[in-house]
């Protein structure tokens, strides 16, 4: 058996490449236009996993109504430098929701509130500020 990619449901295609590829780095591997489906399907890879992909599917007709997103649980990315990683996501606009206080672990949100998991490759980082005092923001 082969891991393939997960699936998630977009409502704003532009928003959620923008949080995918220029918040955490992902690149488009290959996109499908679906006209008689009226959908459009974005796989996605990281760098270093270019075989496990996320599949965003972005439906023409935004009649549906995904919810919060809480029920498909969270997708997990290891990252080089955690803190760097989280600040460039707060620069862009993105609440951190759980900070890295331990310096291994974050949460954020996609812009369909896809609660994304950040890890700290290798040992975790020196706590420091401003991520050791701040708040956890919302649910994730």
């Amino acid at each position: 058996m082969k891991y393939l990619h997960s699936m998630v449901r977009v409502r704003d295609l532009d928003a959620s490449l923008r949080f995918y590829c220029e918040g955490l780095g992902l690149r488009e591997a290959r996109r499908k236009e679906v006209p008689q489906g009226r959908f459009t399907l974005v796989f996605l890879a990281a760098p270093e996993s270019p075989d496990a992909e996320i599949e965003l599917t972005y439906n023409w007709d935004p009649d549906e109504d995904y919810g919060s997103a809480r029920n498909f649980g969270h997708l997990a990315f290891r990252v080089e430098d955690l803190y760097a990683t989280c600040a460039h996501l707060q620069s862009m606009g993105v609440t951190i929701n759980r900070p890295p206080r331990d310096g291994h672990m974050a949460f954020v949100r996609s812009p369909d509130l896809i609660s994304i998991e950040l890890l700290q490759a290798g040992d975790p980082l020196p706590a420091s500020e401003p991520w050791v005092s701040m708040p956890n923001v919302g649910a994730w």
